[in-house]
């Protein structure tokens, strides 16, 4: 850079700093110098009133500076006259201020500049260092050192006056200092005075650079002289600092000032008005100042200088100068620059580092374990040592950030340079850096000794000491490979780098890895997590080498902690999905000459080893949550790839090992790794019977492992075992080929196990987290059950889950410890964990009971009935007396009952059509907990298999054949006793009660008379009615059988039953006793509910609108490449040309598409799940309603023109939507598109919170289903439209008056709803934003609008601001066909949910699988740390009993018996109950009901 100018040290005129006393004898000049420098020093003001200087002209002033100039020049033993000479000049030097002081000779004010040249050529000898001398009169010297160093840079800063010579001589006699302290091998004074020169030195030059810029002279000869002060530590530390100063700068120019934050001390060291040429010049000249850093690692040339040669000379013990002591510490001070260089490098690149005063000149072993033990002899073991005592202890390394559990690493700036930008400035040095001691057999430049290896260069009979050789240098190559791959890593999206860069990269990271020293294979794995993730071309050749360091750091319990296992996990999940991705691609060696490598699928199950035996070693909470997600895609994406490809698939045959064997040579085995499976308990007894590293093999080791180890160690940390949990959901959800029917037994063994003992724990240790793990558990259990229901068929298994359902709700077991008394249920007093278990307890029994067995996988099941009372009434008998019905009245010919506080009863009594047979029937609706079913019940008294015979008795059996033989007629006397009685013998006994006729003749006149003869007068009245009606049945029958010869033909069929009173009497809910068993205090078993009532309809809504499952709404964005904006984010899925070719097929791997307009279950937005069904909705059309539902502006009854070029915006919840569900949960996926057809708020409402009346201002950005406060404090007033709105062209209006009219009527619609969904609203999860995000390039996901996009993604369930979603899912294509991931999300107390992980590269085939798991999980995460969530079956369960609450019917024992005898039509019992709330009759008093008994506080 400078070769053609010549360098200013040693030439520079000598002759400014000589004095004519010299020439005296010393005795003689000490007489001189004493007086006059007293006399001198009288007149400045330091022990009395300064006086005006007697020199009032040039000579005398310059004899005056001989004199002190001479005095200077002295031994430090004459420390008083130095003293005295340092206090003159440092006085008069003020003459260069704007206010020089009163003692400054007037020729010198005159003339500053000429005088203050000398004076401080003069000071040269100051600096000087004296042989000799002792400690005390060295530090006096440091002292005046110091005081001149101050003053010289103080009036620097402050003066206007310098000229530009003024300034050459001042960085020239900086430059002559430091050559004189800094350049000797050894020197006391220098030792002082080193860090103090060089930063004045470096910082009066960074101010000459901004007021007078230095001459190529100057440069060259700084660059020369900082070159022979190398051995020096604070050399490297100053330029250090001064390069990251003005890299900051640097950056500040490029980027802008938000680019970086340096919080460096001294930042303002660089001049303000310092022009931006100026800065990128002074930065690119200060980074070369010192020459080439690696070259420090040779010592033959840093001990090249004219100091290290005499020293040679002059010792005995000094052969080469390179023996020199000081040398010992190059290696730290090798370690140190390239960490200088490192800091500087990040600051491209964006990435926060530790300050740069934190680098010391060595770095402590103290937190670094040895990865391999390797013998150390104690003279390195000295060595090492002398090497770092010049370290500075408990100073941030700045190799790496360390991270805290569960953080993230700091991402690389969006707008950092390229990649081959930075290589261009530092890539020589770090490549040169990184091969200066990988390995010394290969090292062509170096020779090995006795002592270790050396430089070639040195001679043969040269005894290098041990600090100096080779090898010692690996901490500085260490830092130089961390370096190169923080560099690659941050590798953009397209992003091109140099063929030669990366061919350069590849063979030293090789080279790197296969180091046996834990500082460089730690550097690199450190900073190598995202290597294998940025679409690197041929980054796949390191694949091989980094399973091997990864099995070399990984499973070793002794290894590094935090941050160096945490980047090779990383890393680990980045290269899991590789071999079944590649397949049978070869990956060959870069120094193997015969062409023959292995391939990725022979990876397998070295990777699968790897990551079962890391998660066995692994303590630290996030990452044994990193690896249960790594492990269960792993398992995942070997099942899915075994299912799409299983004919071919012959893992066995292709690979060199399995998953058991300890035999591979290329990888540690089992045992090395304190891994030891039981193979029968892994069901894997014989080797040959089966694939070792098939699906079943994965299945089999993860459960065993993950079950043992969550019972084990995992119980106590929360965010782990929801993890391990998770992980065995997924398990559970896998569909494995040849599953054995064993493990799955074992593992629901394990996880009620688990339930168990986390119950069983003592009184203390219960809390929130305890209790959450508790309810997580229930929930694996229920998957495991519903996706096995071979599992209950097992007897063992049942009563295991069983047992734990009974333990849940009661608290305690039936059968407890081994000699205890069997405690029957009804025996046990109900004492739950707590009401959370109990609820999933009795959720996971309810699921037994009802769904195990039903559901289907692949399509979800229906847990509620899709009929209900207006789809019943629309299949009576009767049709054309039905129609034009309102709802209310469609309820009214139901009776509805309430059984034991939780089940909602609804009878039908109306026979329904198509029935060839009428039979007493009744239709029950049932409203449970758990959904609602429809049930058509007949009584039958015969099994339908003699039913046949059962019909032709109750048709005509047809005219008999007339017989001739008609018998004999016989007459017959019909008696009342048998003729026996006449034969015995009468008593007088029998007579003992007289004969009416007998008393009557015996009795005269009187009242018994006309008592007989009232009596007489009755049974004649009673003979002749009795006459009538028998004369009136003859003519009756006269009239229908004219012709005694027609045949008999029987009765019509009964068509009324009282079929609700026959069923309930049947059940025994209406007999006397049963009521009476209700006991005092509780209400009966069955209480009749009032369905008159004006708000009943309104309630049984609520109730069906409470689903019986889990909602959750997942919304899917597409970002192309550089998109900020939420418009132009939104508009790219409306067609196939703006999206990538997978997103379709992702979405639809996502779940099912589903129609909105006849979808029963969770649609994703509330104003489309009004009612849930597609029938609902089409007997609105047979049964009016007398309030209409709010109607869109469009028609909505119209069938939709589907866009089959579309990029996903079908699914943006207008038309349909992609839908998930099994037995707990439902999912609807959503594209928003930014317009939708159903949006009437987007053109009606001001969503602005000063419409609603609220002070506060929404932090949410307005968007087109933005209705945060329509269900808030004022949802009686609904916001009213804005002024503006009656000149809008969305709604064609003739008249402003009938704009205005339809504005109000959709404002009382609007609140009806608002009402609705207050009452939908209860309980639920209100904040759960879960945004999945499709990147064409990675960097936008630093940039992603994700509040701004909050406002399209209304769901209708909000009732409070959300800042910020509460997961992300970034999925970013690679160019190889897989897919990075990248997550974020507020810090939750139990974490991020798995499997996904940020940071994970998954498979194509399992990528919505994945998705939608962690959306599912993390959904689930949030309703367990939400304390006031509600499951659905106890929303649905408070419904119920608020319905008992509030529409009770309260009857008289007679009244209730003959209420079954009325219509359900009749509207008393309604209006007698209306009548008791006006006057203020409360119906429960009589029962006094308990309604908090069931219901969770």
């Amino acid at each position: 850079m400078y070769g053609e100018w010549v360098s200013l040290i040693g030439n520079e005129p000598t002759g400014d700093r000589l004095s004519v006393l010299e020439r005296l004898p010393l005795d003689s000049a000490k007489d001189v110098v004493l007086p006059v420098a007293r006399h001198i020093v009288s007149t400045l003001g330091i022990s009395q009133p300064p006086a005006p200087s007697p020199f009032a002209t040039d000579p005398e002033v310059e004899w005056c500076m001989q004199v002190v100039c001479y005095g200077l020049s002295l031994e430090l033993t004459e420390h008083d006259i130095i003293k005295d000479c340092v206090s003159i000049y440092c006085e008069w030097l003020s003459c260069l201020t704007p206010s020089p002081k009163l003692s400054v000779p007037k020729p010198i004010v005159e003339r500053p500049n000429f005088y203050a040249r000398k004076m401080i050529n003069h000071l040269y000898h100051l600096f000087t260092p004296r042989k000799g001398e002792g400690q005390d009169t060295i530090n006096r010297q440091a002292v005046f050192c110091h005081r001149v160093l101050r003053i010289l840079q103080n009036i620097m800063k402050t003066s206007g006056i310098l000229d530009s010579d003024t300034w050459e001589c001042v960085l020239l006699f900086l430059i002559s200092i430091s050559d004189a302290i800094l350049s000797p091998p050894t020197s006391e004074i220098g030792d002082q005075l080193c860090e103090r020169v060089l930063s004045v030195l470096f910082e009066m030059w960074l101010l000459a650079c901004g007021k007078c810029f230095p001459s190529p002279s100057l440069w060259k000869t700084l660059r020369d002289s900082c070159q022979s002060w190398r051995h020096r530590p604070n050399l490297f530390e100053q330029w250090n600092r001064i390069n990251l100063i003005l890299a900051g700068r640097v950056l500040t120019i490029m980027y802008g000032s938000d680019y970086i934050k340096l919080e460096e001390p001294g930042s303002d060291l660089v001049p303000e008005g310092m022009s931006n040429d100026c800065v990128v010049q002074t930065w690119f000249r200060f980074l070369h100042c010192v020459g080439n850093p690696v070259e420090l690692t040779q010592p033959t040339i840093i001990s090249q200088t004219q100091s290290f040669l005499q020293y040679a000379i002059a010792s005995q013990d000094v052969v080469d100068p390179c023996q020199h002591p000081c040398l010992s510490i190059l290696p730290s001070i090798f370690h140190q620059a390239i960490r200088g260089i490192s800091a500087v490098v990040d600051a491209f690149l964006g990435l926060p580092r530790t300050s740069i005063l934190g680098i010391p000149t060595g770095r402590s072993k103290d937190n670094l374990l040895p990865l391999i033990q390797t013998s150390v002899s104690s003279t390195q073991s000295q060595s090492t040592n002398q090497s770092t005592t010049s370290s500075t202890s408990g100073s941030s390394s700045i190799l790496s950030v360390e991270m805290s559990p569960g953080s993230t690493r700091p991402a690389p700036a969006a707008a950092r340079p390229k990649i081959n930008s930075i290589l261009h400035l530092f890539g020589p040095w770090l490549f040169e850096a990184s091969l200066v001691s990988y390995d010394t057999s290969f090292v062509g430049d170096t020779r090995r000794t006795s002592r270790g290896s050396v430089p070639a260069a040195l001679p043969e009979n040269i005894d290098i000491p041990n600090a100096i050789t080779i090898d010692k240098y690996y901490q500085g190559r260490a830092e130089a490979l961390g370096i190169l791959c923080r560099i690659f890593s941050s590798k953009k999206t397209g992003e091109e780098i140099l063929p030669a860069y990366l061919a350069r990269f590849y063979i030293t990271i090789r080279k790197g890895l296969k180091d046996s020293r834990s500082e460089v294979l730690g550097a690199i794995l450190s900073n190598s997590w995202n290597l294998m993730r940025v679409d690197m071309d041929g980054v796949s050749m390191l694949v091989p080498i980094l399973v091997s360091a990864l099995e070399t750091v990984l499973p070793n319990k002794e290894n590094l902690k935090g941050d160096l296992r945490r980047s090779a996990i990383q890393l680990l999940l980045s290269i899991l999905p590789l071999p079944l991705h590649f397949m049978n691609l070869p990956l060959k060696e870069v120094t193997d000459r015969n062409g023959q490598g292995m391939t990725f699928l022979q990876l397998k199950p070295r990777l699968a080893n790897l990551l079962i035996n890391t998660l066995q070693t692994e303590t630290d909470s996030a990452n044994v949550q990193m690896l249960l997600g790594g492990l269960i895609m792993f398992v995942m994406d070997t099942a899915a790839y075994e299912e799409t490809d299983r004919a071919s698939l012959n893992l066995g045959m292709e690979s060199p090992t399995n998953l058991l064997s300890s035999e591979n040579t290329s990888m540690r085995s089992a045992s090395e790794y304190s891994n030891s499976f039981d193979e029968h308990m892994m069901g894997l007894s014989d080797p040959s019977d089966g694939q070792f590293d098939s699906a079943h093999a994965l299945f089999v080791r993860a459960t065993y492992l993950v079950c043992h180890r969550l019972i084990s160690t995992w119980k106590v940390d929360l965010p782990v075992s929801l993890a391990a949990l998770e992980l065995l959901n997924g398990l559970a959800r896998t569909k494995v080929h040849d599953q054995d029917a064993l493990e799955c037994r074992r593992a629901v063994k394990w996880i009620c196990d688990f339930i168990i003992h986390q119950c069983s724990r003592p009184p203390p240790a219960h809390s929130k987290d305890l209790h959450s793990s508790i309810v997580a558990a229930f929930q694996c259990l229920t998957t495991w059950l519903t996706e096995h229901p071979y599992l209950l068929e097992d007897k063992d298994s049942l009563c295991t889950v069983l047992e734990v359902v009974e333990y849940g709700i009661s608290g305690t077991k039936s059968q407890g410890k081994p000699g205890e008394a069997l405690k029957l249920k009804d025996e046990k007093e109900l004492k739950p964990v707590s009401l959370r278990v109990r609820d999933s307890a009795e959720a996971l029994l309810t699921v037994i009971f009802e769904q195990v067995g039903r559901y289907t996988p692949n399509n979800g099941v229906k847990t509620s009935s899709l009929v209900d009372e207006f789809v019943l009434l629309n299949q009576l008998t009767n049709k054309s007396s039905n129609a034009g019905l309102s709802r209310e009245e469609i309820v009214n010919y139901f009776r509805y009952f309430v059984i034991d506080g939780t089940i909602l009863l609804g009878l039908l009594e109306d026979p329904l059509e198509n029935e060839q047979n009428p039979q007493p029937t009744v239709t029950a609706i049932l409203r449970c907990p758990t959904g609602r079913h429809a049930w058509n019940l007949h009584l039958r008294h015969m099994p339908r298999h003699k039913e046949k015979s059962f019909s032709s008795n109750l048709s005509n059996p047809g005219r008999p054949l007339p017989m001739n033989d008609i018998g004999v007629y016989h007459e017959i006397e019909h008696r009342y006793f048998p003729e026996s009685t006449d034969r015995i013998i009468q008593c007088k006994a029998d007579n003992a009660i007289p004969t009416w006729e007998a008393i009557s003749s015996t009795i005269p006149g009187g009242q018994d008379s006309y008592e007989d003869s009232r009596l007489s007068m009755i049974l004649e009245n009673q003979i002749q009615d009795e006459k009538k009606i028998a004369n009136k049945i003859l003519e009756e029958f006269d009239e229908i059988y004219t012709n005694l010869r027609t045949e008999c033909v029987p009765p019509p069929m009964s068509q009324n039953f009282q079929t609700a009173r026959l069923l309930l009497s049947h059940l025994g809910l209406i007999s006397f006793q049963n009521r009476l068993d209700s006991g005092v205090g509780a209400p009966p078993k069955l209480v009749p509910i009032d369905s008159h009532h004006v708000e009943f309809l309104s309630e049984l809504d609520s109730l069906d609108s409470t689903s019986c499952r889990t909602c959750d709404t997942v919304h899917i964005f597409y970002v192309r490449a550089g998109q900020r904006k939420p418009d132009e984010i939104l508009s790219n899925v409306e067609s196939k040309n703006t999206s990538h070719p997978h997103f379709l097929e992702f979405l639809l791997s996502l779940g099912w598409p589903v129609a909105v307009a006849h979808h029963a279950g969770w649609t994703g937005k509330t104003n489309t799940n009004l009612k849930g069904s597609k029938t609902t909705k089409e007997n609105a059309k047979t049964f009016p309603v007398k309030k209409e539902m709010p109607k869109s502006v469009h028609n909505r009854n119209e069938e939709p023109v589907q866009n089959e070029n579309h990029g996903g915006s079908l699914y943006n919840g207008d038309t349909e939507i992609l839908y998930w569900v099994d037995v707990t949960s439902e999912i609807a996926f959503i594209v928003p598109t930014g317009k939708s057809e159903l949006d009437i708020n987007k053109v009606l409402w001001n969503v602005s919170n000063a419409s609603t009346g609220g002070t506060a201002k929404s932090t949410v950005p307005p968007g087109p289903m933005d209705r945060s406060n329509s269900v808030g404090k004022d949802e009686d007033k609904p916001p009213r439209p804005t002024q503006p709105l009656l000149h809008s062209k969305s709604l064609e209006s003739n008249t402003a008056e009938r704009f205005v009219q339809h504005l109000q009527n959709l404002e009382k619609e609007h609140l009806e709803e608002a009402n609705r969904m207050k009452k939908i609203q209860a309980g639920k999860t209100r904040d759960t934003k879960i945004f999945v995000v499709w990147l064409e390039s990675f960097e936008d996901s630093f940039a992603f609008p994700a509040n701004e996009l909050l406002g399209y993604t209304y769901t209708g369930l909000e009732n409070s601001v959300l800042t910020e979603p509460s997961l992300i899912i970034f999925i970013h294509a690679l160019r190889n066909g897989l897919f990075r991931i990248h997550l974020e999300g507020p810090s939750l107390r139990m974490g991020l949910a798995t499997p996904m992980i940020d940071g994970m590269v998954v498979s194509r085939r399992i990528l919505g699988n994945l998705v939608r798991q962690t959306s599912l999980n993390m959904a689930r995460r949030k309703r367990l740390e939400n304390d006031n969530f509600q499951p659905p079956h106890v929303r649905r369960k408070q419904k119920i009993q608020e319905i008992l609450y509030k529409f009770p019917l309260v009857m008289s024992e007679p009244e209730f018996y003959a209420h079954f005898y009325q219509k359900p039509t009749s509207s008393e019992q309604g209006e007698k109950f209306q009548h008791q709330q006006l006057s203020g009759y409360h119906p429960f008093n009589e029962y006094e009901v308990d309604l908090t008994k069931g219901v969770k506080v």
